[in-house]
């Protein structure tokens, strides 16, 4: 078993143990305290470039499975994995894999045996993300900031996709797209277009448009963003996931932030302000729009634990979005009777 070295931004070492490729990689590292769903975070697009840490104390023992309906995206994301203690001998019923072998084929290095919880205390103070590196042997490599990159133009599709002849057609934009999202639209028997992230989706025929969940900073998206607007003028509904809010509230007029104690978990609390009911949701983002209004729109969910935006409606158009993930995949489909708002809107 090899050693290796976890070294963040600031300097500070963490020696730790290799599991998966004996390869050294570098990006940002965050953290996420979800007990389960590792398959679906590692293959999740909103992850790339990024070196997950898991809090939670075990992770690999039900292995990978074979079916890909468990599957993100079509691949691991992700740049590295950092876990306390690696299960070596898992067990599950659907296992066709370990973790490790599965990191191992896809070129993708871990880290086991190192203390995750201490990590992620030092990760809050820093935002939830500071950038990081994993060495293996003598290797050195410089850090990668993903955050400086258009990330979507690696995980986006690259040309036009239609998928079945159902009753409504849905416009679905690519930033990053969670496979889950498209299931559940054709659940629902839509038609759905699936566009690349930097497809002129204007001059298109659709009933409903869709934002999908994606990686990075958004302020970079300037030319989707663009095409928000004009789609903005038809009075078409538009649905807005994670990055998708972002985007539409720039869109709007708003504004974006980063989070000084980012969100990735599966047990993140939301209010619906209008009906002050709450749901558990799963997010990842660091990430999030301003509070501040742009006129005519207003707040629709409110995170519970630290007051921040989470989703925000038009006064009378059919817009809307949602900083959270109502798909899940993994974690709590408390929400995802949005698609079903979204599809009645239309």
């Amino acid at each position: 078993m090899n050693k290796a070295i976890l070294i963040l931004e600031d300097g500070t070492k963490y020696e730790a143990y290799n599991f998966g490729a004996p390869i050294s990689s570098s990006g940002e590292v965050v953290f996420n305290t979800a007990m389960t769903g590792y398959t679906e975070s590692i293959t999740d697009p909103s992850y790339k470039g990024q070196i997950i840490t898991y809090t939670y104390p075990i992770i690999g023992n039900y292995g990978i499975p074979s079916i890909h309906r468990f599957y993100e995206s079509d691949k691991i994301q992700i740049s590295g994995l950092i876990v306390s203690y690696y299960s070596n001998r898992p067990y599950h019923w659907n296992m066709s894999t370990t973790l490790s072998d599965w990191l191992y084929k896809n070129g993708v290095p871990g880290l086991h045996s190192i203390d995750t919880r201490f990590i992620a205390k030092k990760l809050r103070k820093k935002g939830g993300s500071m950038l990081g590196k994993i060495l293996i042997g003598n290797d050195n490599i410089p850090f990668y900031d993903p955050n400086k990159e258009n990330l979507s133009e690696k995980v986006s599709i690259n040309k036009k996709i239609i998928y079945r002849n159902g009753k409504l057609k849905i416009l679905l934009v690519d930033f990053g797209l969670k496979n889950n999202i498209l299931r559940c639209l054709l659940r629902r028997n839509c038609t759905v277009i699936r566009v690349p992230w930097n497809y002129d989706f204007t001059k298109e025929k659709y009933d409903g448009l869709i934002l999908s969940n994606g990686p990075g900073n958004p302020k970079v998206y300037k030319k989707p963003i663009h095409y928000i607007r004009v789609a903005m003028k038809k009075d078409k509904p538009i649905f807005g996931i994670c990055l998708g809010n972002q985007l539409l509230g720039i869109a709007a007029g708003g504004d974006t932030y980063k989070l000084k104690y980012a969100h990735r978990s599966h047990n993140q609390p939301v209010i619906l302000l209008k009906t002050k009911k709450s749901f558990i949701t799963s997010q990842n983002h660091g990430y999030v729009l301003d509070s501040k209004n742009p006129k005519k729109w207003k707040i629709l969910f409110k995170n519970l634990n630290d007051n921040t935006c989470e989703g925000i409606i038009h006064d009378y158009k059919p817009f809307f979005s949602v900083q959270f993930h109502p798909e899940a995949s993994s974690g709590p489909t408390d929400t995802e009777f949005l698609f079903d708002i979204f599809i009645n809107s239309i």
